[in-house]
């Protein structure tokens, strides 16, 4: 993949899928645990801050992939995805997607621009904004 292959941070929108992009990680916070109630596992998961010099945002890490990476890495994330956790954004590798420390140069990455900070609130399809045309009640 030529470079123009990749998006940039600052383009990332919730709901995106096959994501592919190269980024920096400027920190990855502590680990906690969590119980799934799909594969009945005990899982490990970290948040790491990850960006370039477009934006920056919060990409989830679970268990293997935490100890693999640290402060400084630049990393490609390839069928990536993005999503929404209480309103913030968030970046995701998945299932079928894949991440892993590649040797490229990214500067100094822009926190300011800093996308999981936004609150996205998700709006029901069947909201009343949706429907103009009300049924009244029958009595």
């Amino acid at each position: 993949m030529g470079l123009e292959d990749y998006m940039k941070v600052e383009s990332l929108k919730p709901s995106f899928r096959n994501v592919n992009l190269v980024v920096k990680i400027v920190n990855i916070g502590s680990s906690r645990s969590l119980f799934s109630r799909r594969s009945r596992r005990q899982h490990t998961l970290a948040d790491a801050f990850v960006g370039d010099e477009t934006g920056s945002v919060v990409m989830t890490l679970w268990d293997d992939q935490i100890g693999k990476f640290k402060a400084g890495d630049v990393v490609e994330m390839k069928d990536g995805y993005t999503s929404l956790y209480k309103g913030s954004l968030r970046l995701n590798v998945g299932r079928t997607g894949s991440i892993e420390k590649v040797d490229a140069q990214i500067g100094e990455v822009d926190t300011r621009n800093n996308l999981s900070e936004t609150t996205h609130i998700k709006v029901p399809w069947r909201s009343s904004e949706a429907r103009p045309f009300r049924r009244r009640k029958r009595r």
